[in-house]
């Protein structure tokens, strides 16, 4: 299962509006792709369709869709939303992440 924290909740329902998408009806997708300093890296997207390999799930108000593939390195993850001084952003704490970049985008197993 993947959570979001009330901070993301509220940023992704903002971003969502802006885009024509409704937090109630549509989704977050996300995944994990190669790339980045550490290997592989996050990518977080919003859809309003679901493919036959995805997980849905849905936590404090915002439903979330995963792939399969993506679903592995993913299980327990925080969708957290940072407005601190070293920049603002979604931040996903990834307990299953054994090491992280700097900008926090890109980890491996």
């Amino acid at each position: 299962m993947i959570k979001v924290s009330v901070q993301a909740k509220s940023e992704v329902t903002k971003l969502m509006s802006a885009e024509g998408y409704n937090v109630s009806s549509d989704y977050v997708r996300v995944g994990v792709k190669s790339g980045g300093c550490s290997g592989l890296s996050y990518d977080l997207n919003f859809d309003n369709s679901i493919n036959t390999d995805d997980k849905v799930y849905e936590d404090n108000g915002v439903k979330i869709i995963v792939d399969n593939k993506s679903f592995l390195y993913l299980i327990g993850t925080t969708l957290e939303f940072s407005g601190g001084l070293n920049g603002k952003g979604f931040v996903f704490n990834n307990p299953n992440a054994n090491r992280t970049c700097g900008c926090g985008e890109s980890f491996s197993l």
